[in-house]
C-alpha cells in the first residue's frame, strides 16, 4: 500500500510546542513569528522534514499558515479546511482564522499593534513578504528575517529527503531538454534577461525531464536551477541524488553543483536575473542584492510552456487514463456487489489501490485517497485515518476522490457514491453538481478568455437554489508530474487565458456539514472548437474529456435536467462502454454496460 492510515494530527501536543515556540521568540526578542506550509522550493507538496505547520498546529490541510504571537496563535485556512481545522488544532492554543477574508497585515495590526515578527526567508515568496510589509507600512510591525524557531524546538524533525533523480523519456516528454531548453533561453534572451532562477520543484523536472522521489505522492526532485540565455543550466542538488544514468542524459550542456553552492552562484552572477517573486524566496532575492546583481521580475520561464502539454504528453495522458478508468470500475462493481454492512471508509481505499496496482502500471497514488462518507464527505480535503475510519450507513453518500501516478500521465477522479438510497434533498443537490460539471464539459469559449470567465458556469444550477461550494472548480494537472500545477485553473481568481494542451479538473461540489458531501470530477484537457456554420472568424477553444468512468444516475434527479444535458450523459456513458469495455473482464464489462444505460 501506498497510503497508510495513521491519525497524521497531533493535537494533543500543539499547547506544549507552542510554548517553546514562544521561549524560541523572546530568546530572539521577537513577538511573533510566522509559520507558512512551505518548503524552500516553494512548492505546494512538502517533505516530512518541512511539515512544520502541521507539528506546530496539528492542522494536515495543504493550504494554510500560523502566526504565533505572544498571547494568541493564528491559523489561516480557507474555505476547505474551516471544519478540519476546528477537529485538529486544540482551540484552547490556537484560534482558527478565516483566510483569505481576514488578511495577515489587518490581523497582526489588530492583535499586535507594534513589535517585531520573524519570519524564515527561505520559506516565503518575496511577493508574500513585500505585500506584507506594503500593509504594514507605518504600523510600528517590523517583519525581520531569521533562522527558522520551529527548527530549534523540533528535537525530532525528520532528515531532509534524498530521493535519486532519474531521467524521464523522450517518449513521454515529447521534447528533449535540449530543445526545451533552447527555446526557453531565446525568450529570457529576447526580454534582456541573462538568466533566471527557477525554484519550484516540478518546473525543473519539466525542463530537465526528469523526475525526482523527495515528495510523496509527486515525482519531482528537491533541486535549483538557474537557466542562463544561452541555453545552458545550473542544477544545484545533493550529490547523493545524482548517478551515473542521470549525468549521461544531461549531458554537457548543465553543470551540477552541490546545495551549499547555490548562495555563492547567485552572487556571483550577471545580471538582469529574473525571479518570478510568487515562488521565488526571499533568501535568493537576498543573496542575489548581496552579489549586487541587477534582477528583474517575470514568471518562471518553464510554467506556462510546462502547462501547455506536448501532444506526446496528451497521447500519455490519455493511455493513463483509460488504464485507470478500468480500475475504477472494476472497484465500482466490487463496491455495488459488496456487503455494505461493516464496511468502511479503509476497505474502500484499499480496495481502489488494489486494483490500481493490478495494473501493474501504478508508480503511486496522486494523493491520498480521500473517501469521506455521510458527514465526512462534507470536509472537501477528507483524509481517513484509523481513528476516523467510519463504517459506511444506509443512505449515505460516500465523496472518493483518488488519483494514480503512472509513467505516462497522471490521473485525477472523483466520484459521488451511495449507500441504498439516497434521500430527496441529496440527489437534488448531486444534480446540480452534475449539471454544472456538464456545463464545462460542452463549454465553448473564445481564446484568451481565463479560468476566472469560466466559473460560473460550474456554479450556476447551484446558485439558482442557493447553494454554492467554497473552492476553484479546477486545478492545472501535470503530466507525471503534480496532482496540482499550475498556471492554470478553474477559478474566480485566476487569470491566466487557457490555451491549448493545458489539463484541468472540472469537479463542482457541494457540502452540507455535518450530514454529506457532493464532488464530481472529470479531467479535460483545452483543444480548439470544432468550427461551425455560420460562426465568424475568431478562434474559438473547447475542452476534450480524458476521464472516462460511470457517473452514479440513480443520485440523479431526471426532472431538473435539460435535454442537452440528458443527452450529454447518454453520450458520455456510451463513450465509456466503447472506450473501457474491451479492457475488462467479462463480469465486469457486464456491470458497465448495465451502468451506463440510457436514462
Amino acid at each position: 500500500m501506498f497510503q497508510t492510515f495513521e491519525t497524521a494530527s497531533e493535537t494533543d501536543k500543539g499547547a506544549a510546542r507552542l510554548a517553546a515556540l514562544r521561549e524560541a521568540m523572546t530568546a530572539e526578542g521577537l513577538d511573533g513569528f510566522m509559520i507558512p506550509r512551505a518548503d524552500p522550493h516553494q512548492g505546494e507538496y512538502v517533505a516530512d522534514h518541512d511539515a512544520r505547520l502541521a507539528w506546530l498546529t496539528g492542522f494536515t490541510g495543504s493550504a494554510g499558515f500560523a502566526i504565533a504571537l505572544k498571547d494568541v496563535a493564528g491559523v489561516f485556512v480557507d474555505g476547505r479546511y474551516r471544519v478540519q481545522v476546528k477537529e485538529q488544532v486544540d482551540l484552547s492554543a490556537y484560534t482558527p482564522v478565516n483566510w483569505p477574508e481576514v488578511k495577515p497585515g489587518d490581523w497582526l495590526k489588530d492583535k499586535l499593534g507594534r513589535g517585531r515578527v520573524g519570519f524564515d526567508p527561505w520559506l516565503h515568496a518575496v511577493s508574500e513578504v513585500e505585500a506584507l510589509r506594503t500593509a504594514l507600512d507605518g504600523t510600528g510591525i517590523e517583519l525581520v528575517a531569521c533562522d527558522n524557531l520551529v527548527d530549534r524546538v523540533w528535537d525530532d524533525q525528520p532528515a531532509p529527503p534524498m530521493g535519486e533523480i532519474s531521467p524521464y523519456p523522450i517518449e513521454f516528454a515529447g521534447e528533449a531538454h535540449g530543445e526545451k531548453r533552447a527555446r526557453l533561453a531565446a525568450k529570457l534572451s529576447d526580454a534582456g534577461h541573462r538568466a533566471a532562477v527557477i525554484t519550484l520543484p516540478d518546473s525543473i523536472a519539466w525542463l530537465l525531464n526528469i523526475r525526482g522521489a523527495d515528495i510523496p505522492r509527486n515525482p519531482v526532485p528537491h533541486c535549483f536551477a538557474v537557466l542562463h540565455d544561452d541555453a545552458s543550466v545550473d542544477l544545484l542538488a545533493a550529490p547523493g541524488k545524482i548517478g551515473a544514468a542521470l549525468r549521461d542524459h544531461l549531458g554537457t550542456g548543465v553543470r551540477l553543483h552541490g546545495v551549499e553552492e547555490f548562495g555563492p552562484l547567485l552572487r556571483r552572477l550577471s545580471g538582469p536575473v529574473r525571479i518570478d517573486t510568487g515562488s521565488c524566496p526571499v533568501w535568493v532575492q537576498a543573496e542575489l542584492a548581496e552579489g549586487g546583481v541587477e534582477t528583474a521580475t517575470g514568471s518562471d520561464p518553464c510554467i506556462l510552456p510546462k502547462a501547455c502539454k506536448s501532444e506526446a504528453e496528451i497521447a500519455g495522458t490519455r493511455e493513463a487514463h483509460l488504464r485507470d478508468a478500468a480500475a475504477m470500475c472494476r472497484l465500482l462493481a466490487w463496491y455495488e456487489a459488496a456487503e455494505k454492512a461493516g464496511m468502511r471508509e479503509i476497505d474502500i481505499v484499499t480496495a481502489l489501490e488494489g486494483f490500481r496496482a493490478e495494473t501493474n502500471s501504478l508508480l503511486d497514488i496522486s494523493f491520498d485517497t480521500i473517501c469521506g462518507s455521510g458527514p465526512n464527505g462534507a470536509l472537501p480535503h477528507y483524509r481517513v485515518s484509523e481513528a476516523s475510519n467510519r463504517a459506511v450507513q444506509e443512505g449515505d453518500l460516500i465523496v472518493l476522490d483518488s488519483g494514480g501516478q503512472y509513467f505516462d500521465g497522471t490521473t485525477d477522479i472523483t466520484r459521488t457514491l451511495v449507500v441504498g438510497d439516497a434521500g430527496a434533498e441529496e440527489k437534488a443537490c448531486y444534480t446540480r453538481v452534475l449539471q454544472g460539471m456538464i456545463a464545462i464539459s460542452r463549454l465553448r469559449f473564445p481564446k484568451g478568455l481565463a479560468g476566472m470567465h469560466l466559473d460560473a458556469f460550474a456554479r450556476r444550477p447551484l446558485w439558482e437554489a442557493g447553494l454554492d461550494y467554497d473552492h476553484g472548480t479546477g486545478h492545472g494537472v501535470g503530466t507525471y508530474l503534480c496532482v496540482h500545477e499550475g498556471p492554470q485553473r478553474l477559478s474566480r481568481i485566476s487569470g491566466v487565458p487557457l490555451q491549448e494542451g493545458m489539463i484541468l479538473s472540472n469537479e463542482p461540489g457541494y457540502y452540507r456539514e455535518g450530514a454529506f458531501g457532493i464532488r464530481i470530477e472529470n479531467l479535460i484537457v483545452v483543444q480548439p472548437a470544432a468550427e461551425l456554420a455560420g460562426a465568424d472568424d475568431r478562434e474559438m477553444l473547447e475542452f476534450e474529456t480524458l476521464t472516462w468512468v460511470p457517473i452514479e444516475t440513480r443520485l440523479i434527479e431526471p426532472a431538473l435536467l435539460t435535454e442537452a444535458e440528458r443527452s450529454w450523459i447518454n453520450d458520455y456513458h456510451a463513450q465509456v462502454r466503447n472506450k473501457v469495455a474491451p479492457r475488462l473482464d467479462e463480469a465486469t464489462a457486464m456491470w458497465l454496460h448495465r451502468v451506463t444505460e440510457p436514462i
